[in-house]
């Protein structure tokens, strides 16, 4: 059975785009921390297509250090695919992502795994002492994880830090695609992970710019409304379309009713109006209904041919033995929940 205190391998991903002037000082800081630990481990560097020397500069490092993988990508996908990209490459039991900007310090992955090693199935960094501009970035910052905290569940003071361990099962339980790395802790939040957060130090970018703007605290919005609905739809698809069906349903009902009453007061210019409207609130809300029985269906051939058991078990216990449960849950309840 899996120890959760300890693991045998560490792998430390880093997306990297237009970095060049960070690299050798990022490389050599994470290898003088990780060498310390006195653990296997690898390095993998994901160049998201970059257009500068970072490149040459990567498999410079590459060919110098055993530890040390380079994953070059055809062209610009975005940070959270080449976070895949690094998943899928890696063979760690346990997984850091640490930003290439040199913002992020190599000398908190101790305390991460430290953390982890409490129980928990993901440690997030705090960046308390936050070195960026308040208007600009941390103001937005501040209201877009007051939003992504009350809306998941997942309270914490800092969703959108790079710089966070996982247990490989919790990070390999969804596929991630889009910008999903500013929301991974909601969603594996839903999913049930044990999740927690420590103060990490935060340093001011010394050289390139960030490749972050404004319209970055927009696209949250979007992200929370993709969380909750990808999680319901999972789960009891019928209750997620069939509520907005039903309640469409009525108000077509009502509003034939409304209609009926006007014509018999003879008040004709307003009762054709809402025999229109009843009529194309009904249509909508039966064809919502039905599209929610679909995804119902759907759903539950999903998990019948595959296998796949949609439920938590944490622990078995009968009058021969007791069995704990909580690594075969967290694969079933993944693999039940997994995104594509």
């Amino acid at each position: 059975m899996h120890d959760h205190h300890s693991f045998n391998k560490l792998s430390i991903i880093v997306p990297v785009f237009n970095e060049e002037g960070n690299l050798r000082r990022l490389h050599e800081e994470l290898v003088s921390v990780v060498e310390a630990l006195g653990i296997d481990y690898e390095l993998l560097f994901v160049d998201d297509g970059s257009t500068d020397g970072s490149y040459k500069v990567l498999r410079e490092l590459a060919l110098s250090n055993p530890h040390t993988i380079v994953v070059k990508l055809t062209r610009n996908f975005g940070q959270t695919l080449a976070m895949q990209a690094g998943v899928d490459h890696s063979s760690g039991d346990v997984i850091v992502f640490i930003d290439a900007d040199l913002q992020n310090d190599p000398r908190d992955i101790p305390r991460l795994l430290e953390k982890l090693k409490e129980g928990y199935d993901i440690v997030s960094g705090w960046r308390k002492r936050r070195k960026d501009k308040l208007l600009t970035r941390r103001l937005p910052s501040l209201i877009a994880n007051w939003l992504v905290s009350m809306m998941s569940g997942i309270h914490l003071h800092d969703h959108g830090c790079t710089l966070k361990a996982y247990r490989r099962n919790a990070i390999t339980s969804l596929r991630l695609y889009g910008e999903m790395h500013r929301m991974l802790l909601a969603y594996l939040g839903q999913l049930k992970f044990r999740v927690t957060e420590i103060e990490v130090n935060h340093r001011p970018r010394t050289w390139g710019r960030s490749k972050y703007g404004l319209e970055r605290t927009l696209k949250v919005f979007l992200d929370l409304l993709a969380v909750k609905m990808l999680y319901k739809l999972l789960t009891k698809p019928l209750y997620a379309i069939g509520i907005w069906g039903l309640t469409t349903t009525l108000f077509g009902v009502l509003t034939a009713c409304g209609s009926f009453i006007c014509y018999a007061l003879e008040a004709s210019t307003i009762a054709s109006p809402l025999l229109c409207i009843s009529a194309i609130a009904i249509v909508g809300g039966i064809q919502l209904l039905m599209l929610g029985l679909i995804a119902e269906v759907l759903m539950r051939t999903y998990y019948q041919t595959q296998g796949i058991k949609p439920y938590d078990v944490k622990e078995v216990i009968h009058a021969g033995a007791q069995t704990k449960g909580s690594d075969e849950a967290s694969l079933s309840t993944t693999q039940a929940m997994r995104l594509h």
